[in-house]
């Protein structure tokens, strides 16, 4: 009995070996993965205006600020905020200012996101609307709105295009 169980257990396991057939599974194809999975910081050229835009990430500290009416990065009062695109060094140009509201509108009324990077709320301008007060433009309607200087806004400096520039 204990030869037969032996003979049989050697029998199944030669025939499982032997109908297993290629060990090796076939794997599917790997996927080819490029360098740079992240979006790099960019340039949106408004062709109708003759408008460079900054279209720069913006992090999660911008975003701390912004919430608690802080300046860093991206975001701060309106003195910071002009102060942050004139010392701007950026793709390549230190010409940067701090855009109209009139540009900003037209920006923002373009069909579709044209920016990589944007937030759903207020821009800075560099146009006053009254004493101690900016106008601050919401992409999402285009329309302007003043704003005390002291409160945060985000910030999108611009630059205007010299002919014969590429």
């Amino acid at each position: 009995m204990k030869k037969s169980i032996i003979a049989a257990w050697m029998l199944i396991s030669t025939a499982m070996l032997m109908a297993g057939g290629d060990i090796a599974p076939k794997l599917s194809p790997i996927a080819d993965i490029p360098d740079k999975t992240c979006k790099t910081d960019k340039i949106y050229v408004e062709e109708d205006t003759d408008l460079m835009w900054q279209d720069q990430a913006y992090i999660d500290a911008e975003d701390g600020a912004y919430k608690q009416e802080g300046s860093r990065g991206k975001v701060g009062n309106w003195k910071y905020a002009q102060n942050y695109c004139y010392r701007l060094d950026y793709a390549g140009y230190t010409d940067w200012k701090l855009p109209t509201s009139d540009e900003l509108q037209h920006v923002h009324r373009k069909e579709g996101q044209v920016f990589a990077y944007f937030r759903g709320e207020d821009f800075w301008s560099s146009t006053p609307r009254d004493q101690g007060e900016y106008y601050a433009v919401y992409p999402a309607d285009a329309y302007r709105y003043g704003h005390k200087m002291k409160r945060s806004n985000y910030i999108r400096c611009v630059r205007c295009i010299i002919k014969g520039e590429s």
